[in-house]
């Protein structure tokens, strides 16, 4: 029990170090970026030497997504004791640290960080967006907006109109806003205000 705390608060730490090698770029700013996603497995290796659950350090989870086959993705926040919030990704069997931004900034950095995701497909945090829409969307925002935005701005740079229309309900709107809601809806996200 001792070891794995100790465990935990050397991670931590080693976290807080990586953090402070990020940098930030005008179109992110106030967000920081490494270089490129860095694999939580090697600072693990790197600080302890063993296995260790980096799901046990989140603190919230932004996005969770499944597919039809199996596969998922999460997005999620480590809040680390110096103010930062770390946002991660998990998928594959692999995680990554993607960004920071503080807890106490200016500007709303989950808002801003989902934005840029969306917007880039990734490209600005270093990963790549990419196959079908998922089968099923879980979310832990308050902001429901944000997320249906996340996903019209994701699906419309990858130009996947149709197959998200395809993988909604069968009445297509006219109205691609209305058509992701529908098809929110169907994998099992709840749309407040939305039509049923």
């Amino acid at each position: 029990m001792y070891a794995d705390r100790q465990n935990r608060v050397r991670i931590v730490q080693a976290l807080e170090e990586a953090v402070k090698g990020f940098r930030t770029r005008r179109e992110l700013w106030p967000l920081r970026v490494p270089r490129e996603p860095v694999v939580f497995d090697s600072i693990v290796a790197r600080t302890i030497g063993a296995t260790f659950d980096p799901l046990s350090l989140r603190s919230r989870t932004l996005l969770w997504l499944e597919w039809p086959d199996g596969a998922t993705w999460e997005l999620w926040v480590i809040a680390l004791p110096s103010g930062q919030k770390l946002y991660c990704d998990t998928g594959g069997g692999e995680t990554r640290l993607l960004a920071s931004g503080r807890r106490d900034s200016e500007i709303e950095t989950d808002r801003h960080f989902m934005e840029l995701l969306s917007e880039s497909a990734g490209e600005h945090f270093g990963i790549e967006m990419d196959g079908g829409p998922p089968s099923r969307v879980r979310s832990n925002l308050a902001d429901t907006t944000l997320v249906v935005d996340f996903f019209v701005n994701l699906f419309e740079v990858l130009g996947m109109e149709d197959e998200v229309r395809a993988a909604g309900p069968t009445i297509v709107s006219g109205d691609f806003r209305l058509d992701v809601e529908g098809w929110l809806r169907q994998a099992g996200f709840r749309v407040p205000g939305a039509a049923p």
